[in-house]
């Protein structure tokens, strides 16, 4: 497997070229500190200092550790375009050499705010980006800006770069329309998006096609967890062979109906989803393929504000604060596929009390 180093050599950089720090030693640095939880470019360098021992055991630092100043300065320059083309190669590596779960993998798609990451002298919303994530193997695959927090943007410019063959792609009911499932077909991907009513006459027409699905061919899932109780009940039918050109769905096969109770504290709460898809599933891989889809949320983006506190850094710069959000999902990638029998966050408070367990992380990544 490729080592993290060649990743950060990858990264074009932006500075002259009599540059004192090498890119590569001050990315290095940076993610060594993000693993163990540095939140600023103060950090890193308090991190730096600290840990200089250690840090000659992966990096030469012939000039020492960079001050906080040209961190900040680096991630201010960094082309977030750049750097995350070179992220997600190295992460296309990385799943290539990872089993593909039985059913294929499924990538889900979804939008997450930095709520910190707020210049209030010229805009009043947060950055928001856009991350692929392989569900089954936990690793995010790609994340981009939302150019004026345009989610449905940023989605099809990951979906347009990304070699989606033997996958299915998930997303919400934003992204449930004609163009995204088009995108998610021209790079061999399939599709299963969310269709609400917004979406006019094939939402419709799903209702009238499913409204009698035979309930012997249905498949169910029940969890009872924390006080909460759910069911979940999946039906498929295929679609009428005129209904892709109809609706403007590249190769639709199929739409699947996902009726759910939850129950909690004595209220109980019915919804049924609607599910286009361009491959004929059978129903209990419908209820797995969008189970898996909100791994995003409990898995990516939870984790990122709980264990990296992602939410409460006021990072102001967009270019740093997209640059740091790239290295958060790369330490969680590569927590979350060592061994070692630990949460998310315990693992990051270990990696900055024990430097023979950061080294060993450092070196999964070689």
């Amino acid at each position: 497997m490729a080592g993290i180093e060649i990743l950060f050599e990858a990264v074009p950089d932006p500075r002259a070229a009599n540059a004192r720090h090498p890119l590569s030693e001050i990315l290095l640095i940076a993610f060594a500190a993000t693993l163990c939880g540095a939140e600023t470019c103060v950090d890193i360098a308090e991190f730096g200092e600290a840990k200089q021992q250690v840090l000659r055991e992966v990096v030469a630092l012939e000039h020492g550790v960079p001050s906080h100043d040209t961190f900040s300065r680096v991630f201010r320059l960094l082309d977030p375009a750049a750097f995350e083309a070179a992220f997600r190669g190295f992460m296309a590596a990385v799943a290539a050499h990872l089993p593909a779960p039985p059913g294929g993998q499924v990538v889900a798609i979804d939008g997450k705010s930095l709520r910190g990451a707020v210049d209030a002298a010229s805009r009043s919303t947060p950055l928001h980006l856009v991350t692929a994530w392989a569900s089954d193997q936990r690793l995010v695959l790609g994340q981009r800006r939302a150019p004026n927090r345009s989610e449905v943007t940023a989605a099809r410019e990951i979906i347009a770069l990304l070699d989606l063959a033997g996958t299915t792609v998930t997303a919400d009911a934003l992204h449930g329309n004609r163009e995204t499932a088009g995108a998610i077909r021209a790079r061999g991907g399939d599709y299963a998006l969310t269709i609400k009513g917004n979406r006019g006459p094939l939402h419709r027409e799903a209702q009238a096609l499913l409204a009698n699905a035979d309930e012997a061919r249905a498949a169910a899932t029940l969890e009872t967890a924390h006080g909460r109780h759910e069911e979940r009940r999946a039906f498929v039918v295929s679609v009428p062979d005129d209904w892709p050109q109809r609706h403007g769905f590249k190769d639709l096969a199929a739409m699947a109906r996902i009726d759910s109770l939850r129950r909690s504290a004595g209220q109980d709460e019915r919804q049924s989803r609607y599910i286009a898809l361009s491959r004929l599933l059978d129903p209990a891989e419908v209820l797995r393929v969008v189970r898996a889809h909100w791994s995003i949320e409990n898995s990516q983006h939870w984790m990122l504000d709980v264990a990296f506190g992602e939410d409460r850094i006021h990072t102001r710069n967009d270019r740093t604060a997209e640059n740091l959000a790239l290295l958060r999902r790369l330490a969680l990638n590569l927590i979350r596929a060592d061994p070692r029998k630990a949460s998310i966050r315990l693992k990051i408070k270990h990696a900055a009390w024990n430097d023979q367990y950061l080294l060993s992380l450092l070196s999964q990544m070689r």
